[in-house]
């Protein structure tokens, strides 16, 4: 089995995992089941308990808005990886309740909690020919300034060896970031980007992000905020265009303007159309992190 760290000395061997049926999670859960780490992870239906046990993992009863039901599990754990969001209005009050939660059980604790906090490359807002590295000051939009502060709350918390990640656009083949490329080209609708084809975004394929969390669970720096991207920025026309090439289509893509997109879809809509580059040095020197994915173009395609 493979186990971390915490400052005090102690191994890492359980690990209770927020957002563990998403995008992100779902690739760490199978990552972390992999290597011999006991994973519980919280489960809000059946389907998604069953989704759970599946993986290997020990599903946990509970809704990330009430953390009364299964702070006992987390706070017993040896170490929380919190990647759960609900893209709502209050996404960021349910998270700093999470956050508060989680501050609470590390007190009650005789040993640090290890917690793996995220935040994403649009705390750094927009960057344009700028490549934000592990030092570059945040520029979040909104809600996300909410986030940045959760974060910044866990690192200074007591009894608590906190990390903050912030993970580039996420993707694999068939989804993520690409999801609404993807129902287009399906559909055989025009392909909709997002605030103009030559905004960049900084990328990294799922399974290689699942990596850099278990790294940074087994040897990141309490105190510490890793960047995670494997390429640095891709114009979302050109990955409209790969997309658009793998299922034949020929017709030119719809631009849709920033307003309408908040119009439609809330607040956070303005992130995919932040023009963005970042690199991620810290968690390639420090943690060892060499992604296998490098190439986004070649991969949808």
């Amino acid at each position: 089995m493979t186990t971390a760290n915490r400052t005090d000395g102690s191994k890492v061997r359980r690990v209770f995992l927020l957002g563990g049926t998403g995008l992100i999670g779902s690739a760490i859960a199978d990552d972390l089941v992999r290597h011999g780490y006991r994973v519980q992870a919280l489960a809000r239906s059946e389907a998604a308990a069953r989704t759970l046990a599946e993986k290997g993992a020990e599903p946990v009863a509970g809704d990330l808005r009430a953390p009364g039901g299964w702070i006992g599990s987390a706070g017993a754990a040896d170490a929380v990886i919190q990647v759960a969001g609900t893209f709502t209005d209050d996404m960021a009050e349910v998270d700093r309740t999470v956050v508060e939660a989680l501050i609470d059980a590390a007190a009650r604790r005789s040993e640090p909690l290890r917690v793996l906090h995220t935040g994403g490359c649009w705390d750094y807002g927009a960057t344009g020919d700028t490549v934000a590295d592990d030092s570059t000051p945040y520029n979040p939009i909104e809600p996300f300034d909410g986030f940045v502060e959760n974060g910044d709350r866990l690192l200074s918390a007591p009894g608590i060896d906190g990390v903050i990640v912030h993970p580039a656009m996420v993707y694999h083949r068939d989804g993520g970031a690409i999801d609404g490329y993807l129902e287009d080209a399906r559909a055989g609708r025009r392909l909709e980007i997002w605030g103009a084809p030559e905004t960049r975004w900084p990328v990294v394929h799922r399974d290689d992000l699942a990596t850099a969390y278990r790294l940074a669970l087994e040897t990141g720096t309490p105190g510490t905020s890793y960047n995670v991207a494997a390429e640095e920025g891709v114009a979302a026309g050109r990955i409209a265009a790969a997309v658009a090439r793998r299922y034949g289509l020929t017709s030119e893509p719809v631009v849709r303007s920033v307003a309408d997109l908040v119009a439609e879809h809330g607040i956070w809509a303005i992130g995919p159309t932040l023009d963005q580059q970042m690199s991620a040095p810290r968690a390639r020197t420090e943690l060892g992190w060499t992604p296998v994915h490098t190439d986004i173009l070649s991969e949808i395609s």
